[in-house]
């Protein structure tokens, strides 16, 4: 269990300037992320006097369906839509509402499923809509620390920094990536935590993959998920997929665009220095968040040494949601992505903002040496002049050198929400 009382369930998030800038300038602004990971409460702590409306409510949801003109139409001046991808007939109707009167700030929608890659919805307001994505909580906002460690990374303000011997302090990631970061979750001891995350998982597979798409045998895609668990952080190979779970691979690609769209699992891609090739490399698969990961491979933060292989993975993925949470806090985020190459030479994750290259290598181990930064070595010179730094991140607690002259730093895991 972490740090949060119930009390502190809902923190202040970091998106907020964000949405608020948003709100200022756009007529309809999208906050997209998973269900339950605060999106709603957000919006109310934002603006608490805006009117919302929730599609989960039947009455609503059915008016919305069979007479969306009529609906838009009878909604005060500004107001929030919950849910909309439940009802994409809306679509249409904010649309003409918007075209009439461009009023920044008139429509505040959240989705707990991509709009952007629902047609209906994003073709329609294309022009019109700003799509902002809230995540699970970060821990830098579970302990209410400012979470700029991805701005100092960037701007190249991370230096040595080596703490007065004593006594190692006890690891905190197993709990950390255990816990995962959904506000309703974190606050329950661990047991009704994962009880909570099996729920979870099941209410989405039950309810919400039918707004988006039909699929004719949902515990299907409660397979895949399983299944998937033990290859978060790694390629994502569609024939050992397809031969596992008994389907062609339309069908798993299929599958994985759902549980995509739905922010259960993301895609990194491929970097490569040509960029036509990165199209055809293959991708590395994560889970969104890492606590749902480990509940579903009925893992507990006292398998930390036992499990170590498993746990690695995970912690992968557990940093890259950091990173990528913090990178849409910022006015223009970076891009993510992987580099491997036939070698198997790789970097966890590479990240690119104005042409300019970063890398970052992660490590469960306590202590690092020049060995693990090979792949930001490799990744450095196939960049070039574009290579800015790398960090190897480990769960000891000093910062330090591992290669001066390319400018790649190892770092503590923990200055991801200490710094």
């Amino acid at each position: 269990m972490t740090d949060l009382s119930p009390a502190q369930a809902y923190l202040p998030r970091h998106l907020r300037g964000s949405l608020e800038v948003a709100l200022g300038d756009t007529p309809v602004v999208a906050l997209l992320g998973p269900r339950q990971c605060g999106k709603s409460t957000l919006c109310r702590q934002c603006e608490p006097e805006r009117h919302y409306v929730n599609l989960d409510d039947k009455d609503y949801l059915d008016l919305a369906r069979t007479d969306p003109q009529g609906f838009v139409d009878n909604l005060p001046e500004r107001v929030a839509i919950d849910e909309v991808q439940r009802a994409p007939e809306l679509a249409l109707a904010i649309k003409r509402s918007v075209d009439a009167n461009r009023r920044p700030g008139r429509f505040l929608l959240t989705g707990s499923a991509n709009l952007l890659q629902l047609p209906r919805l994003a073709d329609s307001l294309a022009g019109r809509m700003e799509c902002l994505s809230l995540h699970p909580l970060t821990v830098s906002e579970i302990r209410s620390s400012p979470g700029r460690f991805l701005e100092a990374f960037l701007a190249g303000n991370l230096v040595p920094d080596i703490p007065p011997s004593g006594a190692p302090r006890p690891s905190e990631l197993p709990a950390l990536i255990v816990a995962g970061g959904y506000p309703e979750s974190i606050q329950r001891d661990p047991v009704r935590a994962d009880r909570w995350r099996r729920n979870y998982v099941q209410s989405i597979v039950d309810r919400d993959i039918r707004d988006i798409a039909e699929v004719k045998d949902a515990s299907d895609l409660t397979r895949l998920l399983a299944f998937l668990e033990s290859r978060t952080a790694q390629l994502l190979n569609h024939s050992a997929l397809s031969q596992a779970l008994g389907h062609s691979r339309a069908t798993i690609d299929r599958y994985l665009i759902l549980l995509e769209r739905l922010f259960l699992l993301r895609r990194l891609p491929a970097w490569h220095n040509n960029r036509s090739k990165r199209l055809v490399k293959a991708p590395k698969l994560h889970f969104v968040d890492s606590g749902l990961a480990a509940t579903l491979g009925e893992l507990d933060a006292d398998q930390w040494n036992e499990e170590r292989p498993r746990f690695g993975h995970l912690l992968e993925s557990f940093v890259l949601q950091q990173l990528i949470a913090m990178a849409d806090w910022m006015p223009r985020p970076p891009r993510f992505f992987h580099y491997r190459d036939r070698d198997n030479v790789e970097v966890d994750i590479v990240i690119e903002s104005h042409r300019k290259i970063w890398g970052v290598e992660i490590k469960a181990a306590a202590s690092v040496n020049r060995d693990d930064a090979k792949g930001l070595l490799k990744l450095a010179e196939l960049a070039g002049d574009r290579f800015q730094s790398g960090i190897v991140f480990h769960g000891g607690q000093a910062t330090f050198f591992l290669n001066e002259e390319a400018r790649i730093l190892a770092v503590p895991i923990s200055k991801l929400w200490e710094l």
